[in-house]
């Protein structure tokens, strides 16, 4: 009778941990965020690279998963070799490419040609305890060791002055980039937002909920016009611009989020300019 009863209690502990470890790989990873660029007094101690306008991904070292933590469904061939330490990186096709990217990802049935047109570029190594500069050649080994097609790190520079700084920024946008990311040389991985990494971009962006579709009058008849939205401060203000003919006929529906970019406000908090980027996935 002992034995029998010790016997159940191994096989429950057992299942137990099993069943702990399948929740922990869909935790929420405890990734770094970027604040808004504020100009440095001392612009050669950061590193730069290009934001890319992909999705945000994270490596555990067993299997990709999103910032929510939610498993992406890629190949298995896609992560073959890769190391068994987390990895901080964005799923990238190439410029202009975000939507095609998406959609690829969020295919159930996986499709294995577009995946091939995807490379997971490495920003970071959330486990290292060195600065940057130490993670850069970190992350520079890791490749080198892990040899794959489908994994690659984003180019690091620097610059030395904000003149320098501004005329590379123009350079991305003009060739279809988003915006650049500032990374202090000396700044250590941290959870959440970090003053150390900043963001730069031309224009700011927000998210707002969709609450009115407005139909469209000349060309636009029968389709989308403009989006009445609402931000989590409650404005509601109208988005015109931005949309695809495709998307002015299948637009973002009621009750979705959207992701739209601007220039500043007015002194009622209304986004000034506003163009539509894309549906917040």
């Amino acid at each position: 009778m002992k034995i029998t009863l010790l016997f159940l209690f191994v096989v429950f502990t057992s299942l137990d941990a099993h069943s702990d470890l399948s929740k922990s790989d869909n935790l929420k990873p405890a990734v770094q965020l970027a604040t808004k660029y504020i100009s440095p007094d001392k612009i050669n101690e950061y590193w730069i690279s290009e934001k890319l306008d992909g999705m945000r991904a994270y490596w555990t070292g067993k299997v990709l998963i999103s910032r929510q933590g939610n498993n992406i469904n890629a190949p298995e061939w896609f992560t073959v070799n890769w190391p068994d330490i987390p990895i901080d990186g964005e799923l990238w096709m190439n410029r202009g490419k975000f939507q095609a990217t998406m959609s690829c990802i969020r295919r159930k049935i996986i499709k294995n040609k577009c995946w091939h047109k995807i490379k997971f570029m490495i920003f970071d190594l959330p486990k290292n305890t060195g600065n940057f500069t130490q993670r850069i050649a970190a992350m520079d080994k890791l490749i080198k060791h892990h040899q794959s097609h489908y994994l690659n790190v984003i180019k690091q520079f620097k610059v030395i002055t904000i003149n320098e700084l501004d005329e590379k920024l123009a350079h991305i946008i003009s060739n279809g980039g988003e915006g650049l990311m500032l990374h202090n040389q000396n700044a250590y991985y941290t959870q959440g937002r970090n003053h150390h990494l900043m963001k730069l971009k031309r224009y700011q962006d927000a998210e707002a909920i969709v609450i009115k579709h407005i139909m469209g009058q000349g060309k636009y008849s029968g389709m989308l016009g403009a989006l009445v939205v609402k931000t989590p401060e409650n404005i509601n203000f109208k988005i015109g611009s931005g949309f695809t003919d495709k998307q002015r006929s299948n637009p973002p529906p009621i009750g979705s989020i959207i992701t739209y970019k601007y220039t500043g406000k007015t002194l009622r908090g209304v986004p000034r300019f506003a163009s539509f980027l894309r549906i917040r996935e």
